[in-house]
């Protein structure tokens, strides 16, 4: 055997490796991209949050619509969440992916809209997503580019007028369930609109239940507001980590928050507060993938302690 055949059967296995990998690469992004990106789940879990003998609370959180205006089908699934009976709606922020996306926000959101609700919002609330490396989410810091303006206060404008409590560095009390909630809530920290100081302070004894809201999990918030007694905090912007590997999780959760806490529902550190991240219903419309991370909406039932 000569010289040229035994390079020839050397290369062989590697180019069938190669070939291996990269149809193994297509057939995964095919289906991150058009399969799982579109399997909208509903999660549950419980919360032992409220004094015994209460009765329980459903808590419908929401986050990271990335809404576009033809997206119907998500615009759908989430209109039919009206059907987990909800007490309280909170939503926390990235609604819009497009100017032109209120109208598909409102089509979603509009059954939930006549119940109690509250929100804040996300830095693509503000402003919308530029194409970007997806690497550069594996990078400690970045600098972060802002897009097109999006219609905040046209947004802002419908959720207040439907009765939704805005809690953008503000905080209230409502009514829900029969019982009284105090929220407390930030702008979103990614972007440095977060102002905690200024609604900061004890949580009210007179209330039964204290929430603390924001669209990043960013570690100075969520420490400050479970410091002040607010014990379940609410947040989403990670996605969960949006690509995640199988067996390990999500590889960055785009902020300070460790990545086991990416999605779900975790006691935050030295504290008594619950976290819930929800990883959220949809992508940066120049990354329409999700892999081992099904976009996701959550009720969160608060029972006794």
């Amino acid at each position: 055997m000569d010289g040229q055949t035994t390079l020839a059967l050397m290369r062989r296995p590697l180019i069938s490796l190669a070939a291996g990998v990269i149809a193994a690469g297509s057939a995964a992004l095919a289906y991150a991209s058009l399969i799982e990106r579109n399997l909208f789940t509903l999660r549950r879990f419980d919360i032992p949050a409220l004094e015994p003998d209460a009765e329980p609370l459903r808590i419908l959180h929401i986050s990271d619509l990335h809404m576009m205006p033809d997206q119907h089908r998500k615009q759908a699934w989430v209109a039919a969440l009206i059907g987990t009976d909800p007490d309280l709606v909170v939503v926390t922020g990235d609604n819009m992916a497009s100017p032109l996306a209120i109208p598909g926000v409102l089509r979603a959101l509009d059954p939930l809209l006549h119940r109690p609700g509250a929100f804040v919002f996300g830095s693509n609330d503000y402003r919308g997503p530029l194409w970007k490396n997806p690497l550069q989410y594996l990078l400690p810091e970045r600098e972060y580019q802002q897009g097109v303006e999006l219609p905040a206060e046209d947004l802002r404008a419908a959720f207040t007028d439907a009765g939704w409590a805005d809690l953008n560095n503000a905080r209230t009390i409502l009514k829900a369930g029969g019982r009284s909630v105090e929220l407390v809530g930030v702008d979103d920290p990614h972007v440095d609109r977060d102002d905690y100081p200024s609604v900061a302070g004890p949580a009210s004894t007179g209330a039964d239940l204290h929430i603390g809201v924001t669209h990043t999990p960013a570690s100075h918030v969520l420490d400050a507001m479970a410091a002040d007694g607010f014990g379940l905090l609410l947040a989403g912007h990670t996605h969960g980590g949006q690509v995640c590997v199988p067996g390990y999780g999500a590889l960055t959760t785009n902020c300070d928050l460790p990545t086991a806490m990416a999605k779900g529902l975790h006691r935050w550190p030295s504290s008594e507060a619950w976290l819930h991240v929800s990883a959220g219903l949809g992508t940066h419309p120049t990354a329409p993938i999700r892999f081992a991370c099904r976009p996701e909406a959550t009720i969160l039932t608060l029972i006794p302690r």
